[in-house]
Parts: C-alpha cells; sequence; structure tokens
C-alpha cells in the first residue's frame, strides 16, 4: 500500500475533532518524506488541519462549518509520547473543570515526571510542572485528586465543605483497588496530602487498611487546612485543623 494510501485509511478511523501526530499514524522513518507531501495535499483538500508543526486535527464538519477542537484536545498531543500517556493537565485548569473554581487560568500547568514540557498554540500556553510519580494512563485521575489534596488551601474562590463533596464523590467512584493505588502514589506526595486524603478515606468508613498513611506521617505535626470539623468529622485522627 502507497504512503498516501495508509495514512488516509488511519485518518478515516479517527473520530472527528482528534488531533494527532505523525507518530500515530505507524509511518516508517523512510516514509516521512512521502507522508509530509501527503498530509499536505489532505490539508489542502480540508480532510485535516494542521495545528502547529507536526501536529494536526481531523476537523468536526457543522452547518458554520470546520470546528476546532476544544482545549483538552489540542493539547492532548504534547500529553503523549509514542501513544503513552506521560502528562496531564493540572493546576486551575484541573480545577476549574472539577468544580472546585469558577477561576480560568491564563496559562495551563502540564505535569509530566521527566520531561519539561511547554506548549504555544494561539491563545493557549502552556508551562511545565513536576509530578510526584511517573505519569500513566491508569494513574493520571489519581494525580489529578491527589494535586487537588496539595492545593486545597490555595484554590481561588473555593468553597471548602462543597470541595470535600466534590473530592469524596470522586473517591466514592474508585475501585478498592484504584484506592489502594491511589495511596500508594500517595506516599509520593507531601505529609499533609497523605493526612487530607486519609480523613476522606476513613470518613468514607471502607473496609481498606490505612495503616500505611498513618505510619507515613511524624505523629508531632499539625496541618491546617481550615477545615471545619463538622465538614470532615475524621480530621482530628489525621493532626488536621
Amino acid at each position: 500500500m502507497k504512503v498516501a494510501q495508509k495514512i488516509e485509511t488511519q485518518i478515516k478511523t479517527l473520530k472527528e475533532g482528534t488531533t494527532f501526530k505523525y507518530q500515530q499514524l505507524s509511518i516508517e522513518l523512510n516514509e516521512y518524506s512521502a507522508a509530509a507531501k501527503a498530509m499536505e495535499r489532505l490539508i489542502e483538500k480540508g480532510t485535516i488541519k494542521r495545528v502547529s508543526t507536526g501536529i494536526f486535527f481531523k476537523p468536526k464538519q457543522s452547518i458554520f462549518g470546520a470546528l476546532k477542537p476544544n482545549e483538552e484536545e489540542l493539547l492532548k498531543p504534547y500529553l503523549f509520547q509514542s501513544n503513552k500517556r506521560i502528562a496531564y493537565i493540572t493546576g486551575l485548569s484541573l480545577y476549574n473543570r472539577m468544580g472546585l473554581t469558577t477561576q480560568v487560568p491564563r496559562t495551563i500547568k502540564i505535569a509530566s515526571r521527566d520531561k519539561r514540557i511547554t506548549v504555544s498554540l494561539g491563545n493557549i500556553k502552556g508551562n511545565p510542572v513536576k509530578s510526584y510519580v511517573d505519569v500513566t494512563d491508569k494513574n493520571f485521575v489519581l494525580l489529578e485528586i491527589l494535586d487537588a489534596l496539595k492545593d486545597f488551601k490555595k484554590i481561588p474562590d473555593l468553597d471548602k465543605s462543597a470541595g470535600i463533596k466534590i473530592i469524596s464523590n470522586q473517591l466514592k467512584s474508585l475501585s478498592l483497588k484504584e484506592i489502594k493505588q491511589l495511596m500508594d502514589c500517595a506516599l509520593s506526595y507531601p505529609p499533609r496530602v497523605r493526612a487530607f486524603l486519609g480523613a476522606l478515606l476513613e470518613k468514607m468508613d471502607l473496609t481498606i487498611e490505612l495503616k500505611t498513611l498513618k505510619k507515613s506521617l511524624n505523629p508531632l505535626s499539625e496541618y491546617n487546612y481550615g477545615i471545619d470539623k463538622k465538614t470532615l468529622p475524621t480530621l482530628t485522627n489525621w493532626n488536621m485543623k
């Protein structure tokens, strides 16, 4: 099969609004020159559009014409390497999506363990932050929860009672296996995060052992989150206040 045919066949399988790179098209190194020409022809036909150098999207059609992909979709190619997730969006963008704040940041934070990811796509700007553990498709949602606990005190216009309900509901949606994985990841986070997580999990009264989290904390340390005991009755068990 010719390179152009191979590319068109693969693009047909993509959903409208999807962003992608050359690497996702299973192109051999010796095929890149032919692939670049094939991609230019597809751009001219309007089958695909260029987001930036080496990044494209399959436009979604509407009565008003081709729609641009949303912000998260545009950033997606930067979050993966060789089809494996290596990063995730954190900070105010994440907390806004979680419903913890109404504020929208000018610059998006992109967390990765080993790679510094900087993005500049028109009005979308992304700056790198270091994740506490290696990021995968199986754990990035768990890391989002832990980041929210880490930054809980400094999330702007946060209603703490509502915030705890939102995060508690996310915890309740996890399986016991995922919660155990969450606790393992938490061991790499600051002590205040482990204490907060322990208090939330204890309040849920799960059939899961919390000793590992408890033993990881200094019994003389206190963690001041400014949370009312009525909102989180278990907080004193974890030296929170």
